[in-house]
């Protein structure tokens, strides 16, 4: 576990890590624990646009959707939450900015050989991807962008959910 620098005081807990991370799950079981409510970002897009992510990038392209989930996260109000992103919010500098003036940011991080084991089909998930890329190439292109927006990292790499959300309340409170 590695820690930049910590936003104590703020009372959001915001989640972003790759696709199957464990964000949504976690992030549930977290807001339990915390007394918190739950706030998943990509079904927040889905509601406002009342399009599933995977049509939304049909419709209006990567860059199209990017926009869209940049302006949703962006517009986010939230007190006492833990909310969940999609994978490719950390591309909207303006909503990730956002998160961490609301919410102490958290990355889950994996390895690609661990992700790949848990993720099925990438399009049907809603991923952003261009055609072609492999799922190391989307690592490559967004851990650093991860490591830039986190105030904590949580390795999940060998943690069952319990043990990541037991990690994220031994840095959040030491």
């Amino acid at each position: 576990m590695h820690t930049n620098k910590t936003n104590a005081g703020r009372d959001n807990i915001t989640l972003i890590g790759m696709p199957g991370a464990g964000k949504s799950t976690v992030g549930v079981v977290l807001a339990k624990v915390l007394g918190y409510r739950f706030l998943d970002s990509d079904l927040q897009i889905q509601e406002q646009t009342k399009k599933r992510l995977y049509e939304l990038i049909g419709e209006y392209g990567d860059e199209g959707f990017l926009k869209i989930e940049n302006e949703v996260n962006a517009g986010i109000c939230a007190c006492r939450t833990v909310i969940a992103t999609g994978g490719s919010a950390v591309y909207g500098r303006q909503a990730m900015e956002h998160l961490r003036d609301i919410s102490t940011v958290i990355y889950l991080k994996l390895s690609c050989k661990a992700l790949e084991e848990r993720l099925g089909d990438l399009q049907e998930r809603g991923v952003v991807m261009g055609s072609g890329s492999t799922l190391s190439e989307l690592m490559d292109e967004r851990c650093p962008l991860y490591e830039k927006y986190a105030h904590l990292t949580v390795d999940a790499e060998r943690m069952d959910i319990r043990g990541i959300v037991d990690a994220i309340l031994l840095q959040l409170h030491g």
